[in-house]
């Protein structure tokens, strides 16, 4: 099952399209509207601003609920939360149709809860085809997301990779940057070594 890159522009996240499931929403709705028809779900990784600008007018447009983890699904409708006050803007103002847990199944994807960013961060696995579609949790050039916004947490983090460099990981989606299709492993593994060495 292809994993189709939407690359976010500016300090907007990316967007990724996969067997009918958006992961993220920062990419305007004109980026999305030739597959409108197919999306059946949106899935937010995680509540910060760049991952939800358009969520709103996607969900409008494709007629599909909007699925996020129970930690940050506050996110969706408050400022402070969704740090949308950093980006002059205001947060989409919604509720989620269905709250995600750990465990729970996204299309052909196993949702793992990975805090550390936000405390509702999760991370998409396609075992099968060894993807991960990662949000801000790890990049491919061997970073993370900041742990230093309300609700971040180094410790959680650490945790965080450290189960992710347990999965065998081909394929690495991350929130920001490019994506890369072969050996995902070893970005998680860069990741884990340069958070050793980051201070608080």
């Amino acid at each position: 099952m292809p994993v189709r890159w939407i690359p976010g522009g500016n300090f907007l996240g990316n967007s990724y399209l996969a067997g009918g499931v958006l992961v993220d929403a920062g990419v305007p709705p004109t980026a999305l509207e030739r597959w409108k028809n197919e999306i059946r779900e949106i899935v937010i990784t995680h509540c910060h601003y760049d991952h939800i600008a358009y969520v709103r007018e996607i969900a409008h447009m494709c007629k599909a609920p909007i699925s996020i983890h129970r930690l940050d699904a506050a996110g969706l409708s408050s400022d402070t939360t969704s740090l949308s006050l950093h980006f002059g803007a205001r947060s989409p103002g919604l509720a989620p149709g269905r709250v995600l847990e750990d465990g729970d199944s996204v299309g052909e994807f196993r949702v793992l809860h990975t805090p550390g960013h936000t405390p509702g961060s999760i991370c998409l696995y396609h075992a099968g085809e060894q993807a991960l579609i990662s949000g801000d949790t790890v990049f491919t050039d061997g970073g993370f997301g900041r742990f230093d916004f309300p609700g971040g947490s180094r410790a959680d983090l650490a945790r965080s990779l450290e189960r992710l460099s347990e999965l065998t990981v081909r394929g690495l989606y991350p929130g920001h940057g490019s994506p890369v299709d072969q050996g995902g492993n070893r970005h998680i593994s860069a990741a884990m070594e340069f958070l050793r060495t980051t201070a608080d």
